[in-house]
């Protein structure tokens, strides 16, 4: 509503522009008319501008200027062979490289921003493809072995605000804090010393916002990079806030195998169930296999059939039962 009357606003203010100015010149209605036309173009501006990427526009227009500018440069050695068609031969140069390079900075162009034109200003590199690791996924410690098998590209950042955090947590009095602290800090130690990527520590701190996980999403604005967490929240409030999450459990659970009702496995059974005459297995990668009249069977390895698959927010569950018994079943319904 108050971007409507802001917008209705806008239009009044150029229509009387518009009016008063026409009538000093005694085309009152064409000067209305001219400002109404001038207020709409304001708005559709307005609009267009909050859709394109400002990276990419800054861009073309950096792409624009240096294209024509080697154009002039390689004009000037062409002027004295062919006098007859500088003129010509100018504008040509001038269509195609300038037309080139702003393809060119549009294209490149959207990693570009106020604050990256600043960090190039101060001699720090431009770089893409970042990722921005939060404290959760580094004392997590599976990042590291995906570093390890090649996966992730580009750069690692570690803010320094989230080395801090990290160091209190290891400096914690409680004792399972303290581990998972120093569980954090050696993770970081072994990525650093892997060849294949390249891990950094960034100084950008933002003293007026108090949170942690805020100044993630602020840092990950700054940079255009992505965020590497676990944290199921974080994830929420930087991808409302247009920041690419990558979260370490959509991807564990991505790669887990689909498992279809009838298959057969092998499973361990490991403890008892929470219903009746229930016993619980886990496949490898962590998934919960019930397994229906399998209590007796605790502490073997059996051979079991898949009843059904169930997804949920915590994961995946899979209901089963022994095969001997699946096959019986089986047996009783074809008679």
């Amino acid at each position: 509503m108050f971007l409507l009357l802001l917008r209705a606003l806008i239009i009044v203010s150029f229509l009387a522009g518009g009016y008063l100015l026409g009538s000093k010149f005694g085309y009152s209605m064409a000067g209305a008319l001219s400002g109404l036309a001038l207020g709409i173009i304001t708005l559709f501006l307005d609009r267009f501008f909050q859709r394109v990427n400002l990276g990419r526009f800054i861009g073309a227009f950096l792409g624009l200027l240096f294209g024509i500018i080697f154009a002039r440069l390689l004009i000037m050695p062409i002027k004295p062979l062919m006098p007859d068609y500088v003129s010509m031969v100018t504008f040509i140069l001038n269509a195609l490289f300038g037309y080139g390079g702003m393809l060119i900075g549009f294209a490149r162009g959207k990693n570009l921003t106020a604050t990256g034109l600043l960090r190039l200003m101060k001699g720090q590199a431009m770089e893409s493809n970042q990722k921005i690791l939060d404290t959760s996924v580094i004392i997590d410690g599976r990042i590291a072995d995906i570093c390890e098998t090649g996966f992730i590209e580009g750069t690692l950042i570690v803010p320094q605000f989230i080395l801090q955090e990290l160091q209190h947590i290891a400096d914690s009095a409680d004792s399972l804090r303290r581990a998972r602290g120093r569980r954090g800090l050696d993770i970081l130690h072994r990525m650093q010393k892997m060849s294949n990527i390249d891990v950094k520590i960034v100084e950008e701190d933002f003293p007026q916002i108090k949170e942690v996980d805020a100044k993630l999403v602020a840092l990950a604005k700054m940079l255009d990079a992505k965020v590497l967490t676990n944290d199921f929240n974080l994830n929420k409030v930087a991808a409302l806030q247009g920041v690419t999450v990558l979260n370490i459990n959509e991807l564990a659970n991505a790669l887990k195998p689909v498992v279809l009702p009838g298959e057969t496995m092998k499973v361990f059974v490991l403890k008892e169930g929470k219903e009746h005459n229930q016993g619980v297995a886990y496949l490898d990668d962590g998934t919960m296999v019930v397994v229906e009249n399998g209590r007796r069977f605790i502490g073997k390895n059996i051979d079991v059939s898949v009843t059904s698959v169930l997804q949920t927010t915590a994961g995946r569950m899979i209901f089963s039962r022994p095969k001997n018994e699946h096959d019986r079943s089986e047996v009783k319904v074809g008679r």
